[in-house]
């Protein structure tokens, strides 16, 4: 086996591809109005879609580990884009669609075992826990382009605001991993940098480490905090709060909210 890996374990999976197909279908749906609940539609385009954007998170991980010097991710099947690959499916995929539907949260996922062993060098094991977030934040970028270059003109309303929603996901997702919290990508990063003391002194708090976050963002004033710094960054994108609150509103189709928000159809 060569340095990449075989190309069996390079081949994008058909599961990895069927969720884009879904995406395409469902998103295809949501810009025509085809679909008779326009609701439903935009709930399996945004949610195909968070998932494609999960795998690609794990591949970045495992791509740049791949780099890196861990031979090994090709052989777990992690370049195959298959989320039933990850070392745990139901904390990788499962949970974040959870989140997304219960909280509108960009849950960070973290499910490939990379053999960090393997690796030479600081800046090697750093860029590898950046790779996935800073796949979300190009996410983030792609789906709010049509806002910020003005290209909004003849884009649906129901397609505009799931966009506006997708990208919230994305810009939550970012976030919420580059916090230097042990447990997600953000500590990853600074993690090398740390004395060996401190690094075993800190490495039993990284599996309550996402438990932590989610537990100080139930609190009201974080959760408000944690939003405004959500909805500041997309205004920077050129998505409004409101554009982001209706394409949820629009997602969770099932609840009854009569609120502010316009008909997908005008």
């Amino acid at each position: 086996m060569g340095h990449q890996g075989s190309r069996g374990e390079r081949r994008i999976s058909s599961v990895f591809l069927g969720i884009v197909a879904i995406m395409a279908v469902t998103g295809w749906a949501v810009w025509t109005g085809y679909a008779a609940s326009p609701g439903l539609a935009v709930f399996l385009f945004v949610t195909s879609a968070w998932i494609v954007s999960l795998c690609l998170h794990e591949y970045a991980h495992a791509r740049t580990a791949l780099h890196g010097g861990d031979l090994t991710v090709g052989a777990k099947g992690y370049l195959t884009l298959n989320p039933l690959k990850y070392t745990h499916t139901l904390l990788s995929i499962v949970l974040p669609v959870i989140f997304v539907i219960l909280g509108g949260i960009g849950l960070p996922g973290g499910a490939v075992f990379i053999e960090r062993s393997s690796i030479r060098g600081r800046w090697k094991h750093s860029l590898i826990s950046a790779a996935g977030p800073l796949t979300n934040v190009a996410f983030a970028v792609v789906c709010t382009a049509p806002f910020w270059l003005g290209a909004l003109d003849g884009v649906p309303l129901a397609f505009r605001l799931a966009l506006a929603f997708l990208a919230l996901l994305q810009v939550s997702a970012a976030i919420l991993n580059f916090l230097p919290v042990p447990g997600l990508d953000g500590y990853g990063v600074i993690e090398p940098w740390l004395s060996y003391r401190v690094r075993r002194e800190v490495e039993p708090l990284a599996q309550f480490g996402l438990i932590a976050v989610f537990a100080l963002l139930w609190i009201p004033a974080v959760n408000t905090f944690f939003f405004d710094v959500v909805y500041g960054l997309l205004s920077s994108l050129g998505v409004t709060g409101t554009e982001a609150s209706c394409g949820r509103e629009l997602y969770t189709f099932w609840r009854d909210e009569s609120g502010f928000c316009p008909a997908p159809q005008d």
